[in-house]
């Protein structure tokens, strides 16, 4: 019997028709789960995906990384030997030497701390739970968005970062439609996409994110991965 999983991707696979940026993306991935690690690899290549090398360490994915030039890596926070930071440890030094290598970090449970490192080194970022996973269409969305400059945050952390703040709370001024869009966001959600979400207009959404930005001690920007930046610096000020 064949898993949702693999049925979702067969499905997303006959849908994009042989076509999408997706079926040209080369992608490193690093899981010490034997189990989930070939299983997110027969997704990603039922879904177009070219698996270019994997491995369960993160000392060799920064080698393989160098000698394969993907465009984009997927990454487990704990690996060995030690299962702490490994895997983050190994993205902060593919970043500093390769930037323009998108990397997508998988964790068990939401670090705030890690994530939020992550998310500081630039675009082509992302942080997701792997309960995300099982969503295949969500999932595969995220890995494009990240390889076309996007920053991807898992709505876990958002939650988790607002819920830290309810002591001396600075979202108090925001209404909870404003709150409601704030999170997307977070989630690095472009206006259009927060107006289809919420069933609204793109210019409802415009006036929204305007209100936040004057109510917030941030910057306004076009930019949605200066936009997710801003709003998680100041989520993560205690």
């Amino acid at each position: 019997m064949r898993s949702a999983m693999e049925e979702g991707a067969d499905a997303t696979a006959r849908g994009a028709g042989g076509e999408g940026m997706h079926r040209s993306c080369r992608v490193v991935l690093a899981e010490d789960d034997i189990l989930l690690r070939e299983g997110i690899a027969r997704l990603l290549e039922r879904g177009g995906f070219e698996i270019v090398g994997r491995t369960a360490d993160g000392r060799e994915l920064v080698e393989l990384v160098r000698d394969r030039r993907p465009d984009l890596v997927l990454v487990d926070v704990r690996m060995p030997p030690s299962y702490s930071t490994e895997g983050l440890e190994a993205a902060r030094r593919i970043r500093a030497e390769l930037p323009d290598i998108g990397i997508l970090v998988l964790s068990a449970h939401v670090e705030v701390d890690e994530a939020m490192e992550l998310l500081g080194t630039g675009p082509r970022t992302g942080y997701l739970l792997k309960g995300r996973v099982t969503d295949v269409d969500e999932f595969l969305d995220t890995l494009e968005r990240i390889v076309r400059g996007g920053s991807i945050v898992d709505p876990a952390l958002v939650q988790e970062l607002v819920a830290a703040q309810r002591r001396n709370d600075p979202l108090s001024e925001l209404s909870d439609r404003e709150r409601e869009v704030l999170a997307m966001m977070a989630e690095g959600r472009s206006n259009a996409g927060i107006a289809r979400e919420l069933w609204v207009t793109e210019g409802t959404i415009e006036k929204h994110v305007r209100s936040i930005l004057a109510k917030l001690p941030i910057s306004a920007t076009e930019d949605d991965h200066r936009r997710v930046l801003a709003v998680l610096a100041f989520l993560e000020a205690r």
